[in-house]
């Protein structure tokens, strides 16, 4: 066995390659199981890929990531198993996917983490629209042998092409990672958020609340993201994401916010900024769309929330009570070392 891993990003940038299969790589070594991981892009496109701007700089490493993979296909035969995450190449029809199945007849097992046959693209590359070809997820779901989705929303749509469907939760390293416990009794918490560019878009959700809030509360609302969003609040902090200081960043929250809007987007997501939150021991406060009301047990470990009156209230209370914050945020902790962590889902991995 020698398995091949595919994905967009090189290895340790995007949070959901790492999150997804990069953390479980070390238990394949041990597993005495060998593996290579080869990503599309290079690091200094990915740089500059999500930016405005620098044309020729992205058109040259797509070129190049395609060269890579083309190369690529003809060593197919060195491996039994090949794990895709999302996507062998950002543009085009799955060519390499059906190479790397109805040619070299190889294992293929696929995995995707968010509702990515939906058309959505980065602000900053309208022009992939045109190239993406969303309509290849399902054709790669009938070719693959198994598919790895993040819940159960996200199996559904591949069940009706593909025999073997695993749910495979979006998880964290709880022993080596998020393994610190939010301290609550504090005399000023705070709130926050984290985030990319492309989520920034949920904070308009619950802005009003927490600007009404703040003309009652003194408190400090915190937003870990790659782009600022310059909130209009009273007490307001932004926090550059940083994957070396991502868990500090983190525990400069007291309760940890994640809104979304009701839609087939939305209901792809993994609930990945509450396991965050929890794995920490900050209560987290969600709107109940897609997987996030199995995570969040409303008043046992976090609450639901689905109108400005419930934000404002359960922000409100937690804010004023240590004590709640204390006991929602071990349960919290407890949910996630259970069932959404590196260490509960290592088997169902291998």
């Amino acid at each position: 066995m020698k398995i091949l891993f595919l994905a967009p990003y090189p290895p340790g940038e995007s949070p959901s390659q790492r999150y997804r299969f990069e953390q479980y790589l070390s238990l394949l070594e041990k597993a005495g199981i060998p593996y290579d991981y080869k990503s599309f892009l290079g690091e200094g496109t990915w740089r500059v890929f999500f930016k405005p701007g620098f044309f020729l700089k992205k058109t040259t490493g797509l070129l190049a990531g395609f060269a890579r993979r083309w190369w690529l296909m003809v060593q197919i035969g060195r491996y039994s198993h090949v794990y895709i995450h999302r996507e062998a190449a950002p543009m085009g029809p799955p060519v390499y996917e059906w190479i790397i199945r109805r040619v070299w007849g190889k294992k293929l097992i696929y995995d995707y983490d968010d509702a990515i046959w939906i058309p959505s693209v980065s602000g900053y590359n309208k022009i992939a629209r045109h190239f993406k070809w969303f309509s290849k997820v399902r054709s790669i779901c009938r070719m693959a042998d198994t598919v790895s989705a993040g819940n159960e929303f996200l199996a559904g749509f591949a069940k009706p092409y593909c025999k073997n469907v695993v749910i495979m939760p979006t998880v964290v390293d709880t022993e080596g990672r998020h393994n610190i416990l939010q301290h609550q009794e504090v005399a000023k918490p705070a709130v926050g958020w984290t985030g990319t560019f492309s989520t920034l878009k949920y904070l308009d959700m619950v802005l009003p609340s927490l600007q009404h809030l703040q003309e009652k509360i003194d408190f400090t609302f915190i937003v870990i993201a790659n782009k600022d969003p310059q909130l209009k609040l009273k007490n307001y902090r932004f926090i550059p994401w940083n994957r070396e200081s991502e868990i500090s960043d983190l525990l400069t929250f007291h309760i940890g916010l994640m809104p979304l809007h009701d839609g087939a987007l939305e209901k792809g997501k993994c609930g990945f900024k509450a396991i965050q939150y929890m794995a920490l021991g900050i209560p987290a406060l969600v709107s109940p769309v897609g997987v996030n009301d199995r995570i969040v047990e409303n008043g046992v470990n976090g609450y639901l929330c689905n109108s400005r009156t419930e934000w404002e209230e359960r922000i409100t209370e937690l804010l004023q009570n240590n004590q709640l914050r204390a006991t929602l945020g071990q349960n919290a902790r407890r949910k996630i070392c259970m069932e959404y962590s590196v260490h509960s889902t290592c088997e169902k991995f291998l």
